[in-house]
């Protein structure tokens, strides 16, 4: 699901907000703060979910904080201009970043004035494994390593291969030209090569969208029916994959499927028992860091430079989501933080 914020001039607890198309006021009065959120991509409902914890963020700390989103529209140049001109005619106090690519964005910096900027879900920098802050501005990351995250996911799938001989394994990485997803396959493909009796059987791009997802496992499938796993680096691709079995004939819980994202609907999936796991992520509590920390920077209190995702979302939830997690005391209501 694709979510478009609304172009309407919200007021709430103090916090303003400023949906795309409204034109920039670069003044503001003394203790108040503008705050730039540049998205990947706006119409993504993650990185609306993680503006919507800025938002939220704000204003729990009772700040007033006028905050735009701007659209990069999963495009490296967009967005690499978007930050250059945040920090310069945009007036900002601060900036939050969601990285379509973050190796890349390195080029912005030094910025041409001296904004803090916090990143969100990957870093800055030519590592993508590397949460301390790499560039010179850049005075937080709120995310985990991909490849960690992608290494215990894989180790789940080794659990469930343990007396299966051979266990044929097919991946589903979104995209082989970012350096974020060769991280991802790669630690999948280290973690699984440990162990003769799995087998990748084949390696497929989603492009983190359901119905491209749906088309890649259906033609792996022609090849491949008896595929015992299905890996995934994001729940729109285990939806597509989910409806690539259905659609030949497969029962989905027949298969070992799992995904990354923590969407209301890999977290119904599991707890219905169609997918084994799911490595959740907490946009909305990540984009509350983000603003917490972003606050000290623009406040100058000290600033925490990495913040495990893993830990910010809601008390007694594990980041690593079985049928059996899920069933834990004080897990029952929770139904996730966003919608894919």
């Amino acid at each position: 699901m694709r979510q478009t914020p609304g172009k309407v001039l919200a007021v709430a607890a103090g916090v303003i907000v400023l949906a795309p198309g409204c034109a920039p006021d670069t003044s503001t009065a003394e203790g108040e703060y503008r705050v730039a959120v540049l998205a990947a991509s706006a119409q993504n409902g993650y990185n609306q979910a993680v503006y919507d914890g800025v938002v939220a963020g704000a204003r729990e700390l009772g700040l007033t904080v006028d905050v735009k989103i701007l659209d990069g529209g999963f495009d490296s140049t967009t967005q690499l201009s978007q930050l250059q001109t945040a920090a310069t005619v945009g007036g900002y106090d601060g900036v939050i970043v969601v990285p379509h690519d973050g190796p890349s964005l390195a080029g912005a910096f030094p910025l041409a004035n001296s904004v803090p900027v916090i990143t969100v879900l990957n870093p800055i920098g030519p590592d993508v494994d590397d949460m301390e802050p790499q560039v010179e501005g850049v005075v937080s990351t709120v995310a985990v390593p991909p490849s960690d995250a992608a290494a215990r996911q894989a180790e789940g799938v080794v659990d469930h291969c343990a007396d299966l001989d051979p266990c044929k394994v097919t991946l589903v990485v979104g995209d082989l030209s970012s350096p974020l997803d060769i991280a991802r396959r790669d630690a999948y493909r280290g973690v699984l090569g440990e162990h003769e009796n799995i087998e990748v059987v084949s390696t497929v791009e989603g492009n983190y969208d359901r119905y491209q997802s749906l088309t890649a496992v259906s033609n792996t499938l022609q090849s491949n029916r008896d595929v015992d796993v299905i890996l995934t680096s994001a729940d729109q691709m285990t939806l597509g994959a989910e409806l690539a079995l259905e659609n030949a004939g497969i029962a989905p819980e027949s298969v070992y499927l799992t995904g990354g994202g923590g969407t209301t609907e890999a977290i119904r999936a599991v707890r219905e028992g169609r997918w084994t796991a799911n490595y959740l992520n907490f946009p909305v509590s990540m984009g509350a860091a983000a603003m917490e920390q972003l606050a000290n920077a623009m406040t100058g209190r000290p600033v925490e430079t990495v913040v495990d995702a893993d830990t910010v979302g809601p008390e007694g939830i594990e980041p690593y989501a079985t049928r059996e997690t899920l069933a834990d005391p004080g897990t029952e209501d929770f139904t996730g933080e966003w919608n894919g």
